[in-house]
Order: C-alpha cells, then structure tokens, then sequence
C-alpha cells in the first residue's frame, strides 16, 4: 500500500511539473498551439482524477489506522450511554419516592393528633399479600393489635398481629378487614368497607351498607368517615368502579379499586393515637 502511494504521488508531481512548463512556455507566446491546449486540457483532466483518487485512497488508508481509535471511542460512547440510562432509572425510583413522602407528609400535617412509625416489608405471612405483610417494628416502636397501616395518604390495612420487633399487617383487600368508609360525593358515612375477591381473582374492596336511595356512582372517592375513632377520617380507600342493589339486606353496595397497589408495596406507616387506648373489634 505504501509502494503504490509513493509511486502515485511520484505520478501526480511528474504531470504537475509537465503542465507547469507547458503554461510557462504558453505565457511567453501569444498564442497557444492546438496541440499545446489539448496536452494541457488532457494533463489537467488525469492530475485532477488522479488527485481525487488520491485523496480517496488516504481516506481509506487514514480510516484503516484509525479504526482502533473509532472503535474505542464507539465503546466509550456506549458505556456513557447505558450509564445514562442508569441515572434516569434512579432518578425515576428517587421521584416516585419523593411522591409517597410528600403524600406522607401532606396527612402527618394533617392529622397531628397522630403519632407515625415508618416500616419496610421484610415478608409475606402466608401465601400472597393478602395473608398479610410482614414488617420490622413491633411493640419495641409503639405498635399494637388494631392500629391502622397506610401508604402516603392511602389505606393498607390494619395490624392483626405484633411481636417485639415484628408485626404482621393484614391488607384492605383481605375479607376479615373492615372499614367505616364515607363516600365523599354525598357526604354518606354509614357504609362499611371491606375486602372484596372478583370473579377474575382482582383484589378489591366493597363498600356496603348504604341505602337504596344512595346517589353514589361511578368514579365517586371512598374515603375512611373516622366513625369508632379507630381509623384517622380522611384516608384514602379507593374509587368506585361499579354499583349493585344488595337485595338481601335492602341496601346498595359499591365494589371499590383500591388506591393502594398491594402487590408493589415495600414501605408502610403505622398510624399510632398519641393517647394511650386499647384498640377493640
């Protein structure tokens, strides 16, 4: 490759001078021969063919040695990318936490007569989660039978089981639950919430007990009424997604989608009274 570089620059110098001394030549006459202007037109035609060949051959020369670096530099470029694409997964995660503290703190403020114990979900106590959570604070933290678990402003369940630093949290969508719920459209507070099982095996819960006059309906907030001074009023239990007539007890009911994802849950609140009480059912 070397040898046919020199030879063609050899090549392109050699007509170069030629066409100098034929345009030195020419400048000194009048007139240009017609032999003299094709010699120059066809000299000038092959140096400007010879040049662009030229440069395309060192072209490709210049990339052959030049690929090691290309390709260092196309991997150092996909390494920043994934890294990348690492950060924006974290701040993502980071977001979203920061939601669920905000929502945290939004019902701390407002229910201070309320003292809160976070919790992380070390295990499931049965099968699935709707057997209950397992978490790591028990009566060492404050915690007892009955106090209510929930995640930024939305209702988990309740605790049905403490150890000294252990606590088993029973969730909404677990039939043994039950909730004074209110629904916030009409200001009905007479109802019950408890865990629901469809016929698709979705984990909801219902809302029964309200009368037949009721105006509730779809996309109505089913909220906690506070009613037994158990559960703070105001959580947040979930959305109504469809209504029935209860027949048998002459009343309405309303199957209700959760506001909490149980199945993605890691960190819980225990909502504990600031005024020492036995919790009852």
């Amino acid at each position: 490759m070397k040898l046919f570089k020199n030879k063609l620059a050899v090549i392109v110098i050699l007509l170069s001078v030629s066409f100098l001394g034929l345009i030195g030549y020419s400048v000194q006459k009048d007139n240009m021969s017609l032999v003299e202007n094709g010699v120059g037109s066809v000299v000038n035609s092959v140096q400007g063919v010879l040049y662009k060949a030229s440069n395309k051959i060192k072209d490709s020369v210049s990339f052959i040695f030049n690929y090691k670096n290309i390709k260092t530099e196309n991997e150092d470029l996909k390494s920043e990318n994934e890294r990348l694409k690492s950060l924006d997964i974290q701040n993502e995660i980071l977001r979203k936490e920061n939601e669920k503290l905000r929502s945290v703190l939004n019902f701390t403020d407002a229910n201070e007569q309320y003292n809160y114990v976070g919790a992380d979900i070390v295990g499931i106590a049965g099968n699935n989660f709707l057997d209950g959570y397992i978490i790591n604070k028990g009566e060492k933290d404050g915690i007892q039978k009955g106090m209510v678990a929930i995640e930024g402003e939305g209702l988990v369940g309740q605790v049905t089981s403490v150890g000294d630093n252990w606590s088993i949290v029973e969730s909404l969508c677990n039939e043994n639950v039950a909730v004074a719920g209110y629904v916030l459209s009409t200001e009905e507070s007479n109802g019950i919430v408890k865990g629901y099982k469809g016929n698709e095996d979705k984990f909801l819960a219902v809302i029964e007990g309200l009368s037949l006059d009721s105006k509730v309906k779809v996309g109505d907030e089913i909220l906690t009424s506070g009613l037994g001074g158990i559960y703070p009023k105001g959580i947040k239990i979930g959305e109504v997604l469809e209504i029935y007539d209860d027949k048998a007890n002459v009343t309405k009911a309303a199957i209700i989608k959760p506001s909490v994802e149980f199945s993605k849950l890691e960190q819980i609140t225990i909502v504990v009274p600031k005024e020492t009480r036995d919790v009852k059912y």
